[in-house]
Protein backbone atom coordinates (compact mmCIF):
# COMPACT_ATOMS: atom_id res chain seq x y z
CA UNK A 1 0.00 0.00 0.00
CA UNK A 2 2.76 2.53 0.78
CA UNK A 3 6.33 2.34 -0.14
CA UNK A 4 9.35 4.80 1.87
CA UNK A 5 12.12 5.00 -0.16
CA UNK A 6 15.42 6.60 1.56
CA UNK A 7 12.43 9.16 2.79
CA UNK A 8 14.66 12.63 3.84
CA UNK A 9 12.30 15.02 5.21
CA UNK A 10 13.90 18.54 6.56
CA UNK A 11 13.00 21.28 8.38
CA UNK A 12 14.96 24.56 7.42
CA UNK A 13 17.60 21.73 6.22
CA UNK A 14 17.84 20.07 9.16
CA UNK A 15 16.14 16.36 9.35
CA UNK A 16 13.01 15.44 10.84
CA UNK A 17 13.33 12.03 8.96
CA UNK A 18 16.89 11.00 7.78
CA UNK A 19 16.70 8.11 5.13
CA UNK A 20 13.82 5.96 5.86
CA UNK A 21 13.01 2.99 4.06
CA UNK A 22 9.89 0.55 4.47
CA UNK A 23 6.59 -0.39 3.17
CA UNK A 24 3.13 -0.58 4.74
CA UNK A 25 1.54 -3.78 3.24
CA UNK A 26 -2.16 -3.54 2.58
CA UNK A 27 -4.56 -4.28 4.88
CA UNK A 28 -1.55 -4.00 8.04
CA UNK A 29 -2.28 -2.43 11.02
CA UNK A 30 1.08 -0.44 12.29
CA UNK A 31 1.97 1.61 15.07
CA UNK A 32 4.68 4.16 14.78
CA UNK A 33 6.41 4.92 18.32
CA UNK A 34 9.46 6.75 19.21
CA UNK A 35 10.87 9.26 21.01
CA UNK A 36 9.26 13.07 21.27
CA UNK A 37 10.52 14.92 18.11
CA UNK A 38 11.61 11.17 16.54
CA UNK A 39 9.43 12.05 13.33
CA UNK A 40 6.30 10.12 13.65
CA UNK A 41 3.96 12.92 12.39
CA UNK A 42 6.23 13.84 9.83
CA UNK A 43 5.94 10.33 8.17
CA UNK A 44 2.21 10.66 8.39
CA UNK A 45 2.56 14.17 6.79
CA UNK A 46 4.46 12.90 3.88
CA UNK A 47 2.50 9.97 3.08
CA UNK A 48 -0.23 12.60 2.74
CA UNK A 49 1.75 14.81 0.82
CA UNK A 50 1.27 17.61 3.34
CA UNK A 51 5.31 18.27 3.54
CA UNK A 52 7.71 17.96 0.55
CA UNK A 53 10.69 15.11 0.69
CA UNK A 54 14.01 16.41 0.63
CA UNK A 55 15.07 13.44 -0.32
CA UNK A 56 13.67 10.15 -1.15
CA UNK A 57 10.20 9.09 -2.25
CA UNK A 58 7.28 7.80 -1.31
CA UNK A 59 4.50 5.72 -3.29
CA UNK A 60 0.81 5.05 -2.13
CA UNK A 61 -1.30 1.91 -4.27
CA UNK A 62 -4.93 4.65 -3.22
CA UNK A 63 -6.68 7.37 -4.79
CA UNK A 64 -5.82 10.67 -3.11
CA UNK A 65 -9.69 10.81 -2.06
CA UNK A 66 -9.47 6.71 -0.26
CA UNK A 67 -6.89 7.95 1.74
CA UNK A 68 -8.75 9.43 5.26
CA UNK A 69 -5.51 11.42 7.29
CA UNK A 70 -6.79 12.41 11.45
CA UNK A 71 -4.63 14.88 12.66
CA UNK A 72 -3.30 15.54 16.27
CA UNK A 73 -6.63 16.78 17.96
CA UNK A 74 -4.24 20.12 19.31
CA UNK A 75 -4.18 20.83 15.12
CA UNK A 76 -7.88 20.87 14.89
CA UNK A 77 -9.80 24.43 15.65
CA UNK A 78 -12.95 23.48 16.99
CA UNK A 79 -13.86 27.04 17.49
CA UNK A 80 -15.94 27.12 14.26
CA UNK A 81 -19.54 27.14 14.23
CA UNK A 82 -20.71 23.70 13.00
CA UNK A 83 -23.08 20.96 14.20
CA UNK A 84 -21.72 17.28 14.83
CA UNK A 85 -23.69 16.03 11.77
CA UNK A 86 -22.76 18.39 9.67
CA UNK A 87 -18.87 17.55 11.32
CA UNK A 88 -19.61 13.39 10.42
CA UNK A 89 -20.61 14.15 6.80
CA UNK A 90 -17.78 15.69 5.80
CA UNK A 91 -16.46 12.69 5.61
CA UNK A 92 -18.38 12.54 2.27
CA UNK A 93 -16.35 15.31 0.87
CA UNK A 94 -14.53 13.04 -0.92
CA UNK A 95 -17.40 11.72 -2.83
CA UNK A 96 -19.70 14.55 -3.38
CA UNK A 97 -17.44 17.02 -3.73
CA UNK A 98 -17.79 20.94 -2.87
CA UNK A 99 -21.36 20.89 -4.82
CA UNK A 100 -22.73 17.57 -4.48
CA UNK A 101 -25.85 17.10 -2.38
CA UNK A 102 -26.29 15.04 0.69
CA UNK A 103 -29.19 13.06 0.69
CA UNK A 104 -31.06 10.84 2.11
CA UNK A 105 -28.82 8.19 1.83
CA UNK A 106 -25.36 9.72 2.73
CA UNK A 107 -27.56 11.45 6.15
CA UNK A 108 -28.64 7.30 7.01
CA UNK A 109 -24.65 6.63 6.57
CA UNK A 110 -23.64 9.78 8.89
CA UNK A 111 -26.70 8.27 11.26
CA UNK A 112 -25.10 5.06 11.42
CA UNK A 113 -21.68 6.00 11.95
CA UNK A 114 -22.69 8.29 14.63
CA UNK A 115 -24.39 5.46 16.50
CA UNK A 116 -21.42 3.46 15.79
CA UNK A 117 -19.23 5.90 18.04
CA UNK A 118 -21.60 6.00 20.70
CA UNK A 119 -22.95 9.38 20.26
CA UNK A 120 -26.76 9.15 19.43
CA UNK A 121 -28.11 12.40 20.44
CA UNK A 122 -26.17 14.18 19.48
CA UNK A 123 -26.73 15.20 16.41
CA UNK A 124 -27.50 18.84 16.70
CA UNK A 125 -24.95 19.96 19.45
CA UNK A 126 -21.79 22.24 18.21
CA UNK A 127 -18.87 20.47 18.20
CA UNK A 128 -17.34 23.13 20.77
CA UNK A 129 -19.46 22.04 23.29
CA UNK A 130 -18.11 18.77 23.47
CA UNK A 131 -15.29 17.02 25.76
CA UNK A 132 -11.52 16.28 23.82
CA UNK A 133 -13.10 12.45 23.75
CA UNK A 134 -16.43 13.05 22.65
CA UNK A 135 -15.03 15.17 19.68
CA UNK A 136 -12.53 12.06 18.75
CA UNK A 137 -15.71 10.07 18.36
CA UNK A 138 -16.80 12.67 16.23
CA UNK A 139 -14.03 12.14 14.06
CA UNK A 140 -13.45 8.63 14.15
CA UNK A 141 -17.59 9.01 12.84
CA UNK A 142 -16.30 11.11 9.96
CA UNK A 143 -13.48 8.34 9.31
CA UNK A 144 -16.60 5.61 9.08
CA UNK A 145 -18.59 8.01 6.50
CA UNK A 146 -15.71 8.62 4.66
CA UNK A 147 -15.01 4.80 3.96
CA UNK A 148 -11.36 5.03 3.28
CA UNK A 149 -9.02 2.31 2.28
CA UNK A 150 -5.79 3.34 3.70
CA UNK A 151 -6.54 5.41 7.51
CA UNK A 152 -3.59 7.90 9.24
CA UNK A 153 -4.06 8.42 12.87
CA UNK A 154 -1.84 10.67 14.38
CA UNK A 155 -1.67 10.11 18.17
CA UNK A 156 -5.78 9.18 17.85
CA UNK A 157 -5.56 8.67 21.73
CA UNK A 158 -4.24 11.38 23.83
CA UNK A 159 -5.53 12.93 26.53
CA UNK A 160 -8.61 10.26 26.17
CA UNK A 161 -10.45 8.03 28.79
CA UNK A 162 -9.63 4.15 29.01
CA UNK A 163 -13.30 3.74 27.89
CA UNK A 164 -12.89 6.20 24.91
CA UNK A 165 -9.74 4.99 24.12
CA UNK A 166 -10.96 1.02 23.94
CA UNK A 167 -14.13 2.09 21.93
CA UNK A 168 -11.85 3.65 19.16
CA UNK A 169 -9.53 0.69 19.22
CA UNK A 170 -11.88 -1.52 18.74
CA UNK A 171 -13.38 0.20 15.47
CA UNK A 172 -9.52 0.18 14.63
CA UNK A 173 -9.64 -3.67 14.72
CA UNK A 174 -12.76 -3.39 12.54
CA UNK A 175 -11.21 -1.62 9.98
CA UNK A 176 -8.28 -4.15 9.91
CA UNK A 177 -10.60 -7.08 9.65
CA UNK A 178 -12.18 -5.30 6.82
CA UNK A 179 -8.73 -5.45 5.05
CA UNK A 180 -8.18 -1.85 5.20
CA UNK A 181 -4.70 -0.27 5.75
CA UNK A 182 -4.37 1.67 8.98
CA UNK A 183 -1.15 3.28 10.35
CA UNK A 184 -1.24 5.29 14.02
CA UNK A 185 1.03 7.34 15.87
CA UNK A 186 1.03 6.15 19.27
CA UNK A 187 2.71 6.67 22.42
CA UNK A 188 1.57 3.50 25.06
CA UNK A 189 4.20 0.40 24.28
CA UNK A 190 1.64 -1.81 25.92
CA UNK A 191 -1.07 -0.25 23.63
CA UNK A 192 0.92 -1.32 20.73
CA UNK A 193 1.73 -4.36 21.88
CA UNK A 194 -1.81 -5.81 22.72
CA UNK A 195 -3.52 -3.97 19.61
CA UNK A 196 -0.64 -3.53 16.45
CA UNK A 197 1.00 -6.65 14.98
CA UNK A 198 3.35 -4.31 13.09
CA UNK A 199 5.40 -1.70 14.64
CA UNK A 200 7.82 1.13 13.07
CA UNK A 201 10.42 2.87 15.64
CA UNK A 202 11.72 5.77 14.79
CA UNK A 203 14.54 8.00 16.13
CA UNK A 204 14.62 10.65 13.12
CA UNK A 205 16.16 7.77 11.60
CA UNK A 206 14.74 4.19 11.41
CA UNK A 207 15.45 1.58 13.98
CA UNK A 208 13.45 -1.01 13.72
CA UNK A 209 10.35 -1.85 11.36
CA UNK A 210 8.73 -5.03 11.26
CA UNK A 211 6.26 -7.57 13.59
CA UNK A 212 6.14 -5.44 17.26
CA UNK A 213 7.09 -8.32 19.03
CA UNK A 214 10.55 -8.10 17.09
CA UNK A 215 10.50 -4.35 16.88
CA UNK A 216 9.52 -3.59 20.78
CA UNK A 217 12.72 -5.08 22.11
CA UNK A 218 14.89 -3.11 25.00
CA UNK A 219 17.84 -3.39 22.53
CA UNK A 220 15.45 -1.03 20.33
CA UNK A 221 13.95 1.08 23.04
CA UNK A 222 16.89 1.57 24.16
CA UNK A 223 18.84 2.85 20.90
CA UNK A 224 15.83 5.15 20.20
CA UNK A 225 16.26 7.01 23.60
CA UNK A 226 19.96 7.02 22.54
CA UNK A 227 19.61 8.53 19.19
CA UNK A 228 16.93 11.20 20.51
CA UNK A 229 19.45 12.24 23.13
CA UNK A 230 22.43 12.56 20.87
CA UNK A 231 20.59 14.52 18.19
CA UNK A 232 21.56 18.07 17.60
CA UNK A 233 19.80 20.30 16.19
CA UNK A 234 22.47 22.50 15.14
CA UNK A 235 24.20 20.12 13.20
CA UNK A 236 25.73 20.08 9.63
CA UNK A 237 22.80 20.51 7.25
CA UNK A 238 21.59 17.24 5.82
CA UNK A 239 22.52 16.51 2.19
CA UNK A 240 19.56 14.78 0.89
CA UNK A 241 21.53 12.70 -1.54
CA UNK A 242 23.89 11.38 0.68
CA UNK A 243 23.14 7.47 2.32
CA UNK A 244 23.73 7.07 6.24
CA UNK A 245 26.99 5.91 7.09
CA UNK A 246 27.00 1.98 6.54
CA UNK A 247 24.22 1.69 4.07
CA UNK A 248 24.94 0.12 1.02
Amino acid sequence: MITVDNLTVSYRQHPALHHISGRFAPGSLTAVIGPNGSGKSTLLKSIMGLVKPSGGRIQVQAARQRIAFLPQLSEIDRSFPMLVQDAVLLGAWGALGAFGGVDSAWLARAQAAIQAVGLQGFEARPVGTLSSGQFQRVLFARLIVQDADLVLLDEPFAALDSRTTESLLTLIHQWHAQGRTVVAVLHDDAQVQAHFEHTVLLARELVAWGPTVQVLTEAHLQRARLLAEAWDDQAELCHADELPTGAA
